[in-house]
């Protein structure tokens, strides 16, 4: 060869639909709960093209304040950038303003598969659900449960403890 350098060129990534970037980023885990995915949690609110063409994915964060927000936002980023749209951008919406209700019936099943006591959902409209006793134990099931620090490992958690098994739990906070 003679002396002229020669840079290996990156190939194009293939522009991905939206409906697998959705996916994809509803598979992006929770930095604080990593069990589950963000669209089971229920912060992605929309995944789009916005005015200018460019792919826009909205979230809602569990509540204000919430220090995973700069990961989840690089992560959803990086997500974009690997399906062909390093154009995309992320945008936070508050309002409706994300609840517990907003995670899925297969989001609180993963919560208590891992230990964490998601909160009762609450039916549009409806009667709020009157619970005797406490939580339900994820390791054993009672109700028999009592509150035993309102600061547990992440700022959206609590930690109960429960009387028939003797374990402590996390237990997702209802906002």
């Amino acid at each position: 060869m003679s002396g002229e350098t020669r840079t290996a060129e990156r190939p194009a990534t293939a522009r991905r639909s939206v409906e697998e970037v959705r996916a994809r980023v509803e598979a992006v885990p929770d930095p604080e709960l990593p069990m589950i995915g963000l669209g089971d949690l229920g912060v992605v609110r929309s995944v789009a093209p916005a005015a200018d063409g460019a792919l826009e994915v909205e979230i809602t964060p569990t509540f204000l304040g919430c220090p995973a927000l700069p990961a989840i936002t690089s992560a959803v980023e990086e997500v974009l950038a690997d399906c062909g749209h390093p154009d995309g951008r992320v945008r936070q919406v508050l309002t409706p303003p994300w609840t517990t209700d907003s995670i899925t019936e297969a989001g609180r099943r993963k919560l208590a598969d891992h230990g964490i006591a998601p909160p009762v959902p609450v039916a549009p409209g409806g009667p709020v659900p009157v619970e005797l006793g406490g939580v339900a134990c994820p390791h054993c099931g009672s109700r028999a449960t009592r509150p035993h620090s309102p600061f547990g490992p992440s700022r959206c958690q609590s930690v109960l403890r429960c009387t028939a098994c003797h374990e402590t739990f996390p237990h997702l906070t209802a906002l």
